[in-house]
């Protein structure tokens, strides 16, 4: 077997971590995740470095926290990734689907790429035609957007649920899985292959196509409670974020404050459907691979960027540093080269992949990274996990009523901060797994505010010093 792995990084855009069975969530339907799951290595503390789609990914494909690399907001210029590394290796690197740099079309060290973004695309480039609006178009659609949801009787009673109404395989997520099987099939493997495939799904609008749809709605889908006191002890910003997306339809979403356990069902029910369709996918991909003779020796990455609230703690999307937004899948796949059926269970950054598979390629590793590789969890040796996970968020046009925010997290315990603000969240998850006790004014917890206020403190300034060199030679 060579020692030049090829890497498939599979990537979906916001999807839970309770949303593939084989993890303990028997309501979902992925029977090709699963797979994954049980013949792969998943970790199930892998967190993510922000609470939305470019600074996460700009993070994970370069390795280095938001902070480092300016890149703190959606639309933030994103030009550099380690991905050139592996070009420079020998690799054939090739994206089909979702990366999200800006611009959209930014090689990043890819030598072909076939573009599909946000699926409603409203602020950022609104007018950038890509691989997926070329297809339907030339089909002689119009693609589903807010423009036209917007016409719908019961958009605002919707939570961003809607049927998906044009064919089949011009569904965005149906045709990012298409054209990437088409790219095994028709292109002859000559060298180790990077191929990056990014689903634009489960993100909104939450638009499956209707038959995925049938079985979720007639399960007990689990909805967390949301009370009065939990939203009464969220921070400011948090409310404004709740009232700004109920007087914003962001990804066509409207947020309503108080929604009916019917409302969050159907939304729930559309946003796992949408997750079957992509496993679907997936599974035609891994039957394209083995085809096509990539199999044999391939390392298959499956991970997202981030997650979505759906309503549980009275959000919608992401934007908020609750462990269903920062807690991602990720898994490792690579029977026979890979010992298989395990879970590491130790905190990491989901950038600490980044390292781990440039080593696995004989590629150069970048000295001074801040992620720190995961290799030998992955090959099943001694690994010291991270004591502590960080993520950040800059004020966008979503997030408007703070300048930053900032969680640190350790196996017991999450603090949330808000740059020149009084206000911030502390969660002690042993007795509050689903972080719903704000104990930040607490009196009997402040000695531990102090004590993670000042592991975020070391953090930022030990992290400015060490990578003040890299930052100046990549701006």
């Amino acid at each position: 077997m060579s020692d030049r792995p090829n890497i498939i990084f599979i990537i979906t855009d916001q999807q839970r971590f309770d949303t593939i069975n084989a993890l303990g969530f028997p309501y979902m339907e992925t029977p090709n995740m699963d797979r994954l799951v049980n013949e792969g290595v998943t970790f199930t503390n892998c967190f993510i470095t922000a609470a939305s789609c470019a600074p996460a990914r700009a993070s994970l494909f370069t390795g280095y926290y938001p902070h480092t690399t300016g890149i703190l907001k959606n639309a933030d210029l994103w030009r550099r990734s380690w991905i050139e590394k592996l070009a420079q290796a020998g690799y054939r690197c090739v994206n089909v689907g979702k990366m999200h740099s800006y611009p959209y079309d930014t090689p990043l060290g890819f030598h072909e790429r076939y573009v599909v973004e946000n699926k409603d695309r409203y602020l950022e480039e609104r007018f950038y035609f890509d691989e997926w609006d070329k297809a339907v178009r030339i089909r002689g659609h119009v693609k589903q957007q807010r423009e036209l949801y917007r016409k719908r009787d019961d958009y605002r009673d919707a939570l961003g649920a809607f049927d998906w109404e044009l064919p089949e395989d011009l569904h965005s997520d149906m045709f990012v899985g298409d054209m990437a099987c088409w790219w095994l099939d028709t292109k002859p493997q000559t060298e180790p292959l990077f191929l990056e495939i990014g689903f634009p799904g489960p993100h909104p609008p939450y638009d499956p196509i209707p038959r995925y749809v049938e079985s979720y709605l007639k399960k007990d889908l689990p909805l967390l409670d949301v009370t009065q006191e939990e939203l009464d002890n969220q921070p400011e910003p948090l409310k404004g974020l709740r009232q700004h997306n109920q007087d914003i339809d962001h990804d066509s979403v409207v947020l309503e404050l108080n929604p009916t356990e019917e409302q969050r069902h159907r939304q729930r029910a559309y946003y796992l459907a949408n997750v079957t369709m992509i496993d679907e996918k997936i599974g035609q991909i891994l039957e394209s691979l083995d085809r096509n003779g990539y199999l044999d020796n391939s390392i298959v990455i499956f991970t997202s960027d981030h997650g979505d609230c759906l309503t549980d703690h009275g959000h919608s999307q992401k934007w908020t540093m609750y462990d269903t937004i920062t807690k991602m899948p990720l898994i490792v796949w690579a029977p026979g080269r890979i010992p298989g059926g395990r879970t590491v269970d130790g905190l990491c950054q989901q950038m600490d992949i980044g390292p781990a598979l440039l080593e696995l390629a004989g590629a150069e590793v970048p000295e001074g990274l801040e992620a720190k590789s995961i290799l030998p969890a992955i090959k099943n040796e001694d690994w010291n996990p991270r004591d502590y996970v960080f993520a950040e968020q800059a004020q966008d046009g979503i997030l408007t009523d703070t300048q930053f925010m900032t969680m640190v997290r350790n196996q017991d315990w999450k603090l949330v901060h808000f740059l020149d603000e009084p206000w911030g969240q502390l969660f002690d998850l042993k007795n509050d797994p689903q972080e719903i006790r704000n104990l930040w004014d607490d009196p009997d917890h402040i000695d531990k505010k102090r004590e993670l206020l000042a592991v975020l403190r070391e953090w930022r300034i030990r992290s400015g010093y060490e990578t003040s060199q890299w930052a100046a030679e990549w701006r």
